[in-house]
């Protein structure tokens, strides 16, 4: 069964245009990628959790901050690797300087026998649409383009079905 991960997309409108906050992954693995390694803040989603709690947690984790809703589903994507990312989008707003992230431990360098911690995201940014399209992972950019044709009043795009809706917040 592929992995499956849940996360929030927070947004905001910056004279007249959409801007979406996107973090950028700590650690040794992403310390030189910038195009295509943006993501949405999210995280794997534990036995027996909801995506939708699992999602807050994770925005939570990564940025320090308690998002509030109302959230928009936005479905489903599905990575290359095969790991399942179930999102939803909230307006917000916040400085991306001041975010906190949690850390993680890994051996570094590899066969050392070290142990090192790094932040779980080193960086955090609000993007215009058409910034974001270059700097996040390809598969993830569907996101936005389900964010803009929903707040447009399009009809809901595909994929979007598959998300939850939340019962409780």
């Amino acid at each position: 069964m592929p992995k499956k991960s849940a996360g929030l997309l927070m947004y905001r409108v910056r004279d007249g245009a959409l801007e979406v906050l996107l973090v950028h992954p700590g650690g040794p693995f992403w310390v030189r990628k910038d195009a295509g390694a943006w993501f949405i803040p999210k995280g794997e989603v534990d036995p027996g959790e909801g995506d939708h709690a699992a999602a807050l947690r994770e925005f939570s984790e990564e940025t320090g901050l308690t998002p509030s809703g109302p959230y928009l589903p936005l479905g489903t994507v599905r990575h290359k690797s095969g790991k399942i990312v179930v999102a939803w989008a909230f307006e917000g707003d916040c400085d991306p300087a001041a975010l906190t992230s949690n850390k993680f431990s890994i051996e570094w360098p590899p066969h050392s026998g070290k142990r090192r911690e790094f932040p779980e995201i080193d960086g955090a940014k609000f993007f215009i649409v058409k910034a974001a399209k270059h700097k996040m992972h390809p598969a993830e950019f569907e996101f936005v383009t389900r964010l803009e044709q929903i707040r447009s009043g399009k009809e809901v795009p595909t994929g979007a079905e598959s998300a939850h809706r939340p019962t409780s917040i």
